[in-house]
């Protein structure tokens, strides 16, 4: 059993947590209700998020995919403009050219989300190498999922940066389904890991569930890569609770399979561990959980109240 952290505050890491279901859960509401367009949620997903995210330094840069906002919500972004960014509008982080599927904040070190499974493995290799041209100190985390792993552009990716000494985290969040097929249907194996150890990088699965558990995990990792300049795997079993893209019914979901990780809610995990340790007390908790509504509340009224762009704006910031 891992312990907490003294450079984390646990509060925080549980704030955060909380923080990036509520934003989610208001984009699956939006979304029923017509007022958000739909997409890709990572409800259940929390803890790989915020563990791996505060294990990492301001220098480093972040690359991610379509289930970004837990990503970028750890790393300290508006939710306000995410959401405003979701919806189209001139407030959000893109001006409301990304939508949800490719934000990026450049202030934050995130590169950028990118919808193409696996496209991020594909670039992380050169972010990395310009880091390194450039004699930066920062590494490259690069968060993708097991869909991804089962492409041609994750071999290639490990198998450049195992060759080239680049200093790249992979990040891998097995959250067991790719789109709407069971990973056990799409993987000859039973860990992504186990691909990684084949280009002779260090591997290491870790219960991505548990926030104290991927902190120290991805902690250890990051300073691994950043002492070595060479690369590293880290795979977090998790599972994704929600549909592919909201509105999704799950109709494809072994409905036993998703009760036993309901039951296992990274949050109720995280909770239950602060209570056990003292560290939580009930009416805090109704606090945290309070501000936290309180925050996503502003952050809906502030995207709603966004304009879209003007015409005139249609292709500022765009590149041919």
């Amino acid at each position: 059993m891992n312990t907490f952290s003294n450079a984390v505050e646990p509060l925080r890491l549980y704030e955060q947590l909380l923080l990036i279901r509520a934003y989610e859960n208001a984009i699956v509401r939006g979304s029923t209700e017509g007022r958000i367009p739909g997409t890709c949620t990572s409800v259940g997903q929390e803890a790989a998020a915020v563990g791996a995210i505060n294990a990492l330094s301001a220098d480093d840069l972040i690359l991610t995919n379509h289930r970004s906002a837990g990503h970028l919500l750890a790393r300290g972004a508006d939710p306000g403009r995410m959401l405003a960014e979701v919806m189209g509008r001139r407030d959000g982080y893109c001006m409301g050219k990304s939508g949800s599927l490719h934000i990026s904040v450049k202030e934050l070190g995130v590169v950028l989300t990118t919808t193409i499974v696996g496209g991020e493995l594909s670039l992380a290799p050169g972010v990395a190498l310009a880091q390194t041209m450039q004699g930066r100190p920062g590494i490259v985390a690069c968060f993708f999922g097991d869909g991804a792993a089962c492409e041609g552009s994750f071999h290639e990716s490990l198998n450049l940066a195992a060759l080239w000494n680049l200093p790249v985290l992979y990040i891998c969040e097995n959250n067991q389904w790719q789109a709407f097929v069971h990973r056990r249907e799409a993987m000859s194996r039973e860990r992504v890991a186990d691909w990684g150890a084949g280009y002779g990088i260090p591997v290491r699965t870790v219960d991505g569930n548990d926030v104290f558990a991927v902190l120290e995990a991805t902690r250890e990792a990051a300073s691994q890569v950043r002492d070595t300049r060479r690369p590293a795997l880290l795979e977090m079993t998790t599972y994704r609770t929600r549909g592919h893209f909201e509105p999704d019914d799950q109709g494809y979901v072994d409905k036993a399979e998703l009760a036993a990780w309901l039951a296992r809610d990274p949050i109720a995990i995280c909770r239950d561990r602060l209570i056990a340790a003292g560290r939580l007390a009930p009416a805090a908790d109704a606090e945290l959980a309070a501000r936290v509504d309180s925050r996503i509340a502003t952050a809906v009224a502030f995207a709603a109240a966004s304009p879209f762009p003007a015409v005139e704006e249609l292709t500022l910031d765009v590149y041919a």
